[in-house]
């Protein structure tokens, strides 16, 4: 079996090759591909076979159950093929909108009812998409975005949660460009004073008795101040915690330099805001570190294999603070000396396996937050009264949405990983958050596996933890599985009871955390304590400042189809930006597999068409005997006189082709325009020869220094034995052979050269071909395709002659004075 999907052609070909290679089944195997761009004629030139035999047509796309879906015709003659894909073929669509159409008799019959909760970049358009197919069907398509939290359908679907008549619409995607208060108010300078921002001096233990943080460690991580160096070529996400800064008004960028010790010192270009900077990119990690010593946080994009020697090396500089690891799969063992040197270096780490972590207007990890459409909707650019921890990344941007819309925002956000032995715990972020005073209340999000919430239960029993604490531990579903469960996070795995999610909520609950019953009811908790708090007088709601207008990258507008630009220059014969090189359409996959060869690719890449089989023999044959004419003709000798000068091979190659023009290797585009007007103007060879002779001009195409019509060239035989048997007609070949006769009988040596006989012979071969018409014909011969065969036929032997000059080891050349005729004047008068 193969381990990766594959078509039932590539399967069939692979059986037929290395199985059945003795047996006359390896012949029966047939098949021609077909598209909505298929030219049928061409088909059946290259596939005669398709007229004379039954046929049998599918998809090969690996789609389960062809013959009960009715994808699968047996036994069908040509016509019969094209009725049946007449029906099928282009009309595809994808995933779960054609799942829905196909099956909609069914899930009407069974009164299925869909709900969509859709979130990330533009699901708006998504979103759109299915309440459509709704709309056409008559399903019951219910959708929802970020305005509803990712389990609430769940309760909806099951009858314990109201459905909303008219979710609320949520904006576009791209409308985080504009200022979607309605307020003609410029964005206030500093958001961060509007809410209830801690200053460094604010900073005081609740339990000066009970220090809360290990010795050495600060209990502010981030501020609006922090600088940090980016480990590793992330660019996508330097641009982003880049764009989150400016989106807080924050005076400087956040990233200070990147590391990255695969390439030399350099700088990179980011945007900040609307205005191009360029940021520092270090080879080695002592160098950034000593040109910027106010950095104080790394971030370490560093794989699982180059980790822990990276982070190993940062804490050896006292300068930097806290590490933030995104690696997952970091060996334990290491992680347990990293967390080790970490505490007797009084070093924060953030990780492994994780996004990282977010301070609304001061700071971010990396990713954290997602988009810059969600930084805006989830209100982080300034900070609010609610301080998370959670294990997750993905859940972490669900705490942002949640706390967003259910209180006045986020004041810090931490996901410590989902290893088994993360860097920084629970306790340690809670009892931080416990001693910052902006921070009025928490949130905080486990999982099944470890104890680290119960060290939570025990803080709060010591009096250490006195503010609200909101606590869902998820993995509750674990306890419905007979065997042990073993979730995404490589800590997520109850070991012992103690450890499941269920016994740690029930934990927390008694120690007088808040904990709701399920996480579809956290969002409405967490806004029940804000609720309270505000009540009281210990949450101050801040009137909300708009951000500043961000400019929206041009690759991201453009994908979302918001913009439209003409491009720089257009092509139409080759594309690789797909997952596979294509030439004018055809994937190079295809191309092997049927053996086109050069002149077959030549054929896609020049005249973006497959050309017959004997088309593109006979390109071939004319860049072989075109390939090189020895060492004396002009450009070889630029080309070996370049190579023996020291000059690398393009140099050399570039002198040789410079000579060719209408003296040197011209004569195949001017032989076949020359020969084509007389053809086509109707004149009979013997006034063509007189009219050129009349008007002192050489026929191109005609003549030869050494060859006659008593010693032929061997390559003008070869050409023309070739195209006299395959090509359908060749009327411009046989008005140039009268033009020959005429001219040998003058002398012998103005035979029909190679260079002719190529320019009259592809004339004929573009004109009667099957694949152009007389005005596309005309117009390759106009814009130079003839002159190409030349030059790609000799650069070959130009190359050779280069090569060769060195394995020879020949000496720079000088030009004997014997060979030179010296006609200096014998006396000049001043």
């Amino acid at each position: 079996m193969s381990a990766k999907a594959i078509s039932e052609q590539t399967g069939k070909e692979l059986l037929y090759k290395f199985i059945c290679t003795t047996s006359a089944i390896q012949n029966r195997f047939k098949y021609a591909r077909v598209t909505p761009d298929t030219d049928w004629a061409r088909l059946l030139q290259d596939h005669p076979w398709l007229l004379t035999q039954n046929l049998v047509v599918k998809p090969d796309q690996l789609i389960k159950r062809r013959g009960k879906l009715g994808l699968v015709g047996v036994n069908l003659t040509l016509d019969g093929v094209k009725s049946w894909l007449k029906l099928r073929l282009g009309q595809e669509t994808t995933g779960i909108v054609r799942a829905i159409r196909d099956y909609q008799g069914p899930l009407k019959e069974h009164e299925v009812k869909i709900f969509v909760r859709r979130g990330g970049p533009n699901y708006q358009e998504g979103l759109r998409v299915m309440g459509e197919v709704g709309k056409t069907t008559g399903i019951p398509i219910h959708v929802f975005g970020t305005e509803t939290h990712m389990t609430a359908i769940v309760g909806m679907a099951l009858g314990h949660r109201p459905i909303p008549n008219q979710p609320p619409t949520a904006a576009h995607t791209a409308n985080f460009l504009l200022n979607a208060s309605g307020s003609t108010s410029a964005a206030a300078l500093s958001r961060t004073a509007s809410f209830s921002e801690a200053r460094a001096d604010e900073v005081a233990p609740a339990k000066k008795a009970k220090p809360a943080m290990p010795s050495g460690k600060s209990a502010t991580l981030f501020s609006n101040q922090t600088k940090a160096i980016v480990w590793g070529m992330q660019t996508r996400a330097v641009q982003g915690m880049l764009d989150f800064d400016y989106v807080c008004s924050r005076d400087q960028p956040s990233v200070a330099a990147m590391v990255y010790p695969f390439t030399g010192d350099h700088k990179q270009k980011f945007y900040w805001g609307h205005k191009e900077i360029l940021i520092p990119v270090f080879k080695n990690m002592a160098d950034a570190m000593k040109k910027h010593p106010e950095v104080d946080v790394l971030i370490n994009f560093a794989s699982l294999r180059s980790a822990y020697d990276s982070t190993v090396e940062t804490m050896n500089y006292a300068q930097i603070r806290t590490i933030a690891i995104i690696a997952e799969g970091i060996p334990e063992a290491l992680t347990r000396k990293l967390i080790k040197k970490a505490d007797e270096k009084g070093v924060t780490i953030i990780g492994p396996a994780t996004v990282g972590g977010i301070k609304p207007g001061c700071f971010k990890i990396g990713n954290t937050g997602g988009m810059l459409d969600n930084i805006l909707a989830s209100k982080l650019y300034r900070p609010g009264s609610v301080a998370y921890v959670s294990r997750s990344g993905g859940m972490s941007n669900e705490l942002n949405n949640i706390i967003s819309r259910t209180t006045d925002g986020v004041y810090e956000g931490v996901a410590i990983g989902g290893d088994r032995y993360p860097g920084s715990t629970f306790i340690d972020h809670v009892l931080r958050y416990q001693d910052t005073p902006g921070v009025k209340m928490i949130v905080v999000l486990g999982e099944i596996g470890g104890t680290e919430e119960n060290k939570i239960c025990q803080g709060i029993k010591e009096g250490r933890i006195t503010k609200p604490v909101i606590c869902w531990c998820i993995g509750t579903c674990a306890t419905m599985f007979s065997s042990e469960v073993q979730f995404g996070h490589a800590g997520a795995s109850a070991n012992q009871a103690s450890e499941t999610a269920v016994a740690k909520n029930k934990a927390l609950k008694e120690a007088g955390v808040f904990v709701p019953r399920s996480f579809d009811e956290l969002g409405e908790l967490i806004k029940s304590v804000y609720d309270d708090l505000v009540t009281k007088g210990v949450i101050v709601p801040a009137q909300e400042v708009p951000p500043p207008t961000v400019p929206m990258d041009y690759s991201w507008a453009r994908e979302l189809g918001l913009i439209r630009k003409p491009a720089s220059f257009m092509t139409s014969i080759c594309d690789e930006r797909g997952q596979e090189l294509i030439y004018a359409g055809m994937p190079i996959t295809e191309v092997f597999k049927e053996d086109m060869g050069i002149g077959g690719v030549l054929g896609l890449l020049w005249f973006q068409r497959r050309l017959p089989k004997y088309s593109c023999q006979f390109i071939e044959m004319c860049l072989m005997v075109t390939a090189d004419h020895g060492p004396a003709v002009s450009g070889a000798h630029n080309t070996i006189i370049c190579a023996r000068a020291g000059k690398d091979l393009v140099s050399s190659l570039t002198s040789g082709l410079l000579t060719i023009g209408d003296r040197f290797g011209g004569a195949l585009d001017a032989a076949a325009k020359m020969f084509s007007k007389a053809f086509d103007s109707g004149i009979i060879p013997m006034e063509f020869v007189n009219k050129m002779k009349k008007e002192g001009k050489l026929i191109m195409g005609i003549g030869h220094r050494v060859k006659s019509i008593n010693n032929p060239d061997m390559r003008v035989q070869i050409l023309k034995d070739y195209v006299k048997q395959h090509f359908p007609a060749t009327p411009l070949l046989d008005y140039a052979l009268q033009v020959e006769k005429i001219t040998t009988s003058k002398k012998p040596n103005l035979i029909l050269n190679v260079d002719g006989f190529i320019g009259v012979a592809f004339v004929d071969m573009l004109r009667n071909c099957g694949s152009f018409t007389r005005e596309e014909a005309d117009e390759y011969i106009d814009i130079g395709a003839l002159n190409g065969i030349f030059v790609l036929g000799r650069s070959m032997g130009f190359i050779g002659h280069y090569l060769d000059q060195k394995r020879l080891k020949q000496g720079l050349y000088r030009h004997p004075w014997d060979d030179i005729s010296y006609v200096l004047p014998e006396h000049m008068t001043m």
